[in-house]
């Protein structure tokens, strides 16, 4: 993909970062410095679009660049109905707590939802969506998962894991987008790219 213009990525995350390169992106890296409070009137698909808009109206903020293009992202991992009542599940804090979100994610299903925002620097155009996949896991015993969670993958992966990493062996299967389980839907942010 060919953009005549200095791209930004609102992120430090370097999965985000890698699946840029791999589409031939060079971007700027500037991570958004905000901190995520979740509004409680926000529904759980907007959850993760209103936490990247903040962090790419930061990251606009603090830019002295005429024109381009930020790009930022928020992940959340979600058990639940989409329409009722559920938990989303952040970066566990410690072993317990990532025991925790693993237990209960075990032989079970659940969302993936990352929020996209693209804001064009010059005309100051926002846009603003979400990618949403649902994500089966096997069964696994409680020493694989001891012998997981005694490595440092774990903890700073929203849900506890990464598809990508030595846990995705225990994805059954998935109804959606992988890059978006990275927590980077592409073909979503290459479409929204397009639009601008």
């Amino acid at each position: 993909m060919k953009i005549n213009k200095p791209i930004i990525l609102a992120s430090g995350s370097p999965r985000r970062l890698e699946i840029m390169h791999k589409h031939g992106l060079e971007p700027l890296v500037k991570p958004a410095s905000v901190r995520e409070t979740i509004p409680e009137y926000k529904s759980i698909e907007e959850v993760p679009m209103y936490l990247a808009l903040i962090k790419g109206l930061n990251v606009l903020e603090e830019t002295d660049l005429k024109e381009g293009i930020i790009i930022s992202a928020d992940t959340i991992v979600y058990l639940g109905d989409l329409k009722g009542p559920g938990t989303i599940m952040g970066k566990p804090a410690d072993f317990q707590e990532a025991w925790s979100m693993l237990t209960i994610l075990r032989s079970a299903s659940h969302y993936v939802i990352t929020g996209i925002c693209l804001i064009d620097i010059a005309s100051g155009i926002k846009r603003v969506s979400n990618e949403i996949t649902q994500v089966w896991f096997k069964d696994f015993s409680d020493e694989e998962l001891t012998a997981y969670l005694n490595t440092d993958e774990a903890y700073d992966k929203a849900g506890a894991y990464a598809i990508q990493g030595t846990f995705g062996k225990y994805v059954s299967h998935f109804d959606g987008s992988y890059d978006n389980v990275v927590g980077f839907p592409w073909e979503k942010i290459e479409k929204e790219l397009l639009l601008l």
